[in-house]
């Protein structure tokens, strides 16, 4: 986490959070979703704007985090964005070497692989579940026909989050995750 942001936390510590401005896609990319966006439907199918600036990008990747409930979010400052998910957490790239980068630019280590029921690819590392880029999936077959990686079988994509402790849409709070999260939803102010 950026130190401007530590800061920003230290100074303003109950700011209240944010749920459904942003959304990650399947190749990595970053969205805002602004009111009409959020009311004209849930992620993926109401996207949103295309968050392109390579610099704002940087920045939310560097305070890219989990909450203990599995919701992942960016902390902006003192606020805390959470993100809707339209596949998993992690979007991997691959390079020729078999090394793989998160949409983030962190480098991340292979711990297992799956199939969902669309014959999308997914990989848990030590950074935790994401799926493989669709432009990097001739890489990754070569991973596995080398045997550099094994298949540990086929889950369906519903299964995934509840398998791997990640949520798709944290702007769905149930009495579950607000038992387990250390930082419950705030009711709104004023």
């Amino acid at each position: 986490m950026d130190e401007i942001v530590k800061a920003a936390l230290r100074k303003w510590p109950d700011v209240p959070h944010a749920r459904g401005w942003l959304g990650l896609d399947i190749r990595g990319h970053w969205y805002l979703r602004d009111e009409a966006t959020q009311a004209a439907g849930p992620f993926p199918q109401s996207r949103g704007s295309r968050i392109e600036h390579e610099g704002l990008c940087a920045f939310i990747g560097r305070n890219y985090l989990c909450d203990g409930a599995g919701a992942w979010f960016f902390q902006n400052g003192p606020q805390r964005v959470y993100v809707e998910l339209e596949a998993a957490p992690w979007v991997w790239r691959l390079d020729e070497a078999f090394q793989l980068q998160s949409h983030t630019g962190a480098p991340a280590q292979w711990r297992g692989a799956w199939l969902d029921e669309q014959g999308r690819l997914f990989l848990d590392t030590d950074l935790g579940l994401g799926l493989v880029h669709s432009h990097d999936m001739p890489l990754a077959a070569q991973a596995l026909e080398q045997g550099l990686w094994t298949l540990n079988g086929e889950l369906g994509f519903e299964e995934l989050p509840g398998r791997f402790n990640y949520r798709l849409s944290p702007a769905v709070v149930t009495d579950r995750w607000e038992q387990t999260s250390p930082h419950p939803p705030q009711p709104p102010r004023g």
